[in-house]
């Protein structure tokens, strides 16, 4: 396969979502004459260099896995002056462009190649130019990533040409099921036989297979305009809110609940996981009568996704995908950064706080976060006091009332009394615990 379009995609951020959906996608389209991406490591973009800007990518499927490589890609530094005018420049050509960052915080930085900046000059030139119209994928995994990339780009374009730029972009979040990860350690490269980035590279891409990928509807202020993506296998939704929370307080969710358990009984890896008697049990459940049960709630009659069916088919799914032995995903990777994943409207604590507001039993969920709490500080091993002390700060930016915090740390209490029982009696199956 050959880059054969006529169209233009440039990726700010090259880890594994940028180059194993995005790229991945356009390039399998053929629909791109240009891919081009933005990479702040100097390392990395010698490496993509050196090859000639050619990439693989391996792909996990049910049962094996796959590899393919895509290019020629153009990468540029954005830190350097010659990589940011060349990205504005390509920006202002382009069609389709998507963030794919650690976080919303880098949208906007002092530094002169800072993303919010290159988006401002390449989106006037473009409107300056009569350039493409243009969709901008905000692929950070928040509610409203786009609505905040484009209230920090258009804070640097002046006011008397905020209108015609508008006319010609749109800003679209995203729902990225799609679980993905960088593999670095050169042993588990060899035993799973893992293509590297580039022949001279010493890390590999692993995706899963999965592509439905949810985005907002396009709409462009011209009625008789319609906006053709050249990525086509996105869906695109009226209403993106609720598919955004069934990913974060069900999928993202229930995820981090088995790797901090994983990482309490010492696994290593997602799928082994399965070695732990009652935890698959013990997922579903939480999944499908605690998370589930609070999502149909809160989005009843939003779409099929949010019936006792429908959510019961969704979860099954993705317990399936997250035990796919050739995803080979760490309890590490999926929970690191412990503090963030129990932030007051993140994953673990958001999700508890939906049931109890629907009155819904979250002894699960109050099992798995008081397991976080105990990853992120062990000193509530000897102290469920210590629970408020811990999450106490990470809450305050949120500023609680009081009623629930009182019951969300009632919650977590009763789950970290639990989680203690379960380590001490040597980890029996854990749904059959639960349910005593």
């Amino acid at each position: 396969m050959s880059l054969s379009g006529n169209r233009t995609f440039v990726g700010f951020g090259f880890g594994a979502i940028q180059a194993g959906l995005f790229f991945y996608e356009a390039y399998r389209s053929g629909n791109f004459r240009r891919l081009v991406v933005a990479e702040v490591q100097p390392g990395l973009v010698k490496e993509l260099c050196d090859s000639s800007g050619r990439y693989s990518v391996n792909v996990a499927h049910p049962d094996h896995i796959e590899f393919e490589e895509i290019g020629p890609i153009e990468i540029a530094n954005p830190q350097t002056q010659k990589g940011a005018e060349f990205l504005a420049q390509r920006v202002a050509e382009a069609e389709e462009i998507a963030t794919a960052l650690p976080s919303i915080r880098f949208y906007s930085t002092e530094s002169p190649g800072s993303i919010h900046r290159i988006l401002a000059d390449g989106l006037m030139r473009k409107a300056a130019t009569a350039g493409p119209p243009a969709v901008i994928y905000a692929a950070e995994n928040h509610n409203t990533a786009a609505e905040v990339l484009e209230e920090a780009v258009f804070s640097l374009i002046p006011k008397d040409q905020r209108d015609k730029v508008r006319s010609r972009v749109r800003f679209l979040n995203t729902v990225i099921g799609k679980m993905s990860g960088v593999v670095v350690e050169p042993d588990e490269m060899r035993s799973r036989q893992l293509i590297p980035i580039t022949p001279n590279g010493d890390r590999a891409f692993l995706v899963e297979e999965f592509n439905r990928i949810l985005i907002s509807r396009i709409h462009f202020d011209d009625p008789s305009f319609v906006f053709q993506r050249g990525i086509t296998v996105f869906e695109e939704k009226d209403h993106l809110l609720p598919f955004e929370e069934a990913k974060l307080y069900g999928h993202n969710a229930t995820h981090a609940l088995g790797a901090y358990i994983g990482i309490i009984c010492g696994v290593k890896r997602i799928d082994e996981l399965k070695k732990t008697p009652g935890i698959l049990e013990f997922l579903e459940a939480a999944f499908i009568e605690e998370s589930g049960a609070a999502l149909i709630a809160h989005n009843k009659g939003a779409d099929l996704l949010f019936t006792p069916e429908g959510f019961k088919a969704y979860a099954e799914d993705l317990l399936v995908r997250m035990f796919n032995p050739y995803l080979g995903d760490t309890v590490e990777r999926v929970g690191r950064d412990a503090a963030r994943k129990l932030g007051w409207d993140d994953r673990l604590i958001g999700t508890i706080r939906a049931g109890l507001r629907n009155g819904i039993s979250m002894k699960r969920f109050g099992f798995g976060a008081a397991a976080a709490a105990w990853v992120l500080d062990p000193a509530i091993l000897n102290s469920k006091a210590t629970l408020e002390v811990t999450l106490g700060p990470i809450w305050d930016q949120a500023s609680p009332e009081g009623d629930e915090k009182r019951k969300v740390l009632r919650a977590l209490e009763e789950g970290w009394d639990g989680l203690r029982r379960w380590r001490e009696q040597q980890f029996p199956h854990l749904e059959n615990f639960i349910q005593k």
